[in-house]
């Protein structure tokens, strides 16, 4: 069945639209302080439809999500009051505890961490907020951190390039489904 072939069609149509990179930027900020969507799955597609213009896509990517960075501080210091009943209440909760407790022993190297890794980066700016982290850190960390991490995505989607792009078309779907069942198998295993 050939469901994500049509779809990737389609993100590659988008992915080449000239207002592309603002909804990239839009997204990468969003993410950065409280939308789910990580920014990758615009800017791999974006760096394979447009190689030349990957590095230009990883700075953009870079920059929106340390300036959403510091709009999640922001939130995290003047706000955590009215957020954390939410909070408390969300699926972020175990991971914001954890970034607290990562803050108590690392402080910078948290916030790198989760800027490379893909531990929600959101729920760090937040709690670097909360606990009053020195901003120049928090700043410096986040740009080597989600730098790394954007630069290494467009390089490799740049690197791959049309030749990547025609692999994937052929492939789409099997991946796909391959996808879909291992999320399946990793959800039967831990029983959720």
């Amino acid at each position: 069945m050939k469901l994500f072939s049509p779809l990737y069609a389609r993100v590659m149509t988008w992915s080449r639209h000239p207002r592309a990179p603002w909804y990239l930027g839009g997204l990468s900020f969003a993410e950065s302080s409280f939308f789910p969507v990580p920014p990758d799955v615009m800017l791999a597609p974006m760096c394979l439809a447009n190689p030349h213009r990957a590095w230009s896509f990883a700075l953009l990517t870079t920059l929106t999500s340390v300036a959403g960075g510091l709009f999640g501080f922001a939130i995290g210091y003047f706000a955590l009051d009215a957020l954390l009943p939410w909070l408390q209440q969300s699926r972020y909760w175990p991971a914001y505890q954890t970034a607290v407790a990562w803050f108590g022993e690392w402080g910078f190297w948290a916030v790198f961490i989760a800027g490379f890794s893909p531990i929600p980066y959101k729920v760090f700016t937040i709690a670097a907020g909360a606990l009053s982290m020195a901003l120049a850190p928090f700043v410096l960390a986040s740009i080597v951190g989600r730098g790394l991490r954007f630069y290494l995505v467009a390089g490799l989607m740049a690197w791959g390039g049309a030749r990547m792009e025609a692999v994937l078309h052929r492939y789409v779907d099997r991946l796909g489904w391959a996808t879909v069942a291992l999320v399946g198998l990793v959800a039967l295993w831990y029983g959720i």
